[in-house]
């Protein structure tokens, strides 16, 4: 890792006749079987169904505000041709075949944001009547595939995006409701047939995090990028509709404002940035009226001292994102926590060189000194994540958008080499192609 200032192919899943058991077995117990697998035995030397496979998420489009949202919307879109997928997600009627979404119950109206998922997780649960696997992502979901593992019988997937004992924070937002999130994760990933984690870094907390899982059950399949979608964009029409200024040199964040993505320290890493460099932020949604207030604060303190600051805080279209990162001298993630980070891949899909935190996931994703820099950082002891010395951390974040932005040779040829890269390694169809062998293996049919 360099530092930085002080511091620093394609297969259809089939399924396998069940063999008939050696006489000496006669007396043991029927295994009992799965959907999938009765209908391997029934339909022997025909054509036999597809998979059913029951994914359960918060996210789904067009209600996508965050990486989970991102991965679940083109996992659903690549896995089509592998299995007959059934979504089930939060929030008003969809009109996709096959998607169903579901409200708060209304006798939970009022309640605490958690205990009004656990009631549609229920909901959920009782929709995939049916399935042959359930696959659920993040908390939000995770309560409604325990929950069908355990009422259909049938195995449970778990991808973990992030996981809540390294989000204390969120207690922050969701009060006691914070105690209830945690549980749900728990109970789920503990009794899990499979657990995805979305990098190696992330497979390592999960692990941490929960020890009575066992190694052998927690497999790394990497999120993913559409390079097709995610490109570079010359235009300027986006850039002149939000007061960008073409040409300038530009600093880009994308994300929420969460204390788990940092913009904080973005924000006081700032300071000493030349006045000529722009700093974009498409920020919004922020967990907390007090990270809301924290960073309209340092935004103010940094208005009153230059200019060049643009804020949208409404959520983009993906194309207009796609147009302001290509035109970006520098993208950065200032994540304290940040399982692998599919902003990171959608800047370099844009040919933007990437300075971010080394921690979690980021390292796997960004090649430190070919793709971007990732700029070190020593967490405290408290279980937030937050920078044992967050003045040096911020320091080394401007040290390192300074070094590229005095260097837009290097910088843009990070960018070239970040393209490459994303193209070459992380796909969405393989993403689904190593998903699919992972029902495979715990339906035993792979």
């Amino acid at each position: 890792m360099q530092r930085v200032g002080k511091t620093a192919r394609a297969t259809t899943p089939t399924t396998t006749a069940a063999k008939k058991a050696p006489a000496k077995a006669a007396t043991k117990a029927p295994v009992r079987k799965t959907p999938a697998k009765k209908a391997a035995t029934k339909t022997r030397g025909r054509s036999r169904p597809p998979l059913r496979v029951d994914l359960l998420t918060r996210e789904y489009p067009p209600d996508v505000y965050g990486g989970a949202g991102v991965h679940v919307e083109y996992l659903v879109r690549n896995m089509r041709s592998h299995a007959d997928v059934r979504v089930h997600c939060f929030g008003a009627p969809r009109t996709e075949p096959g998607v169903t979404a579901y409200e708060d119950p209304p006798g939970l109206l009022g309640a605490n944001p958690a205990l009004r998922t656990m009631g549609v997780d229920l909901e959920m649960a009782a929709g995939c009547a049916g399935t042959d696997v359930v696959h659920s992502h993040t908390w939000y979901a995770n309560l409604a595939g325990h929950t069908a593992k355990l009422l259909y019988g049938v195995p449970h997937v778990v991808t973990a995006h992030s996981l809540e004992p390294l989000r204390p924070w969120k207690a922050e937002q969701l009060g006691g409701g914070y105690a209830l999130s945690s549980w749900c994760e728990r109970t789920a990933i503990e009794a899990a047939d499979a657990v995805i984690a979305v990098s190696a870094g992330m497979r390592a907390d999960v692990l941490r995090a929960y020890p009575a899982v066992e190694p052998g059950r927690v497999r790394v399949v990497h999120n993913g990028i559409d390079t097709e979608e995610y490109g570079p964009d010359h235009g300027t029409d986006v850039l002149d509709k939000h007061g960008i200024e073409a040409g300038r040199p530009t600093v880009t964040y994308v994300g929420r404002i969460t204390r788990q993505k940092g913009l904080p320290y973005l924000l006081r890493a700032a300071r000493p940035l030349s006045p000529d460099v722009q700093l974009v932020l498409l920020a919004g949604a922020p967990d907390t009226p007090e990270i809301a207030a924290e960073v309209e604060a340092l935004a103010a303190e940094l208005r009153d001292k230059r200019g060049g600051i643009v804020w949208v805080s409404q959520m983009l279209p993906k194309p207009e994102v796609r147009q302001i990162l290509t035109h970006s001298t520098v993208f950065v993630c200032p994540s304290i926590y940040e399982p692998m980070g599919i902003v990171n891949l959608e800047a370099m899909a844009c040919e933007t060189p990437v300075v971010a935190t080394a921690t979690g996931g980021i390292p796997e994703v960004v090649e430190d000194g070919k793709t971007g820099l990732l700029v070190p950082i020593e967490q405290a002891n408290d279980g937030t994540g937050t920078p044992e010395d967050p003045d040096q951390f911020s320091a080394d974040l401007a040290a390192a958008i300074t070094s590229l932005v005095d260097d837009p040779d290097r910088a843009a040829e990070m960018g070239r080499s970040g393209r490459r890269r994303a193209v070459e390694e992380f796909s969405w169809a393989s993403v689904a192609e190593r998903t699919v062998e992972v029902y495979r293996s715990v339906l035993g049919t792979g």
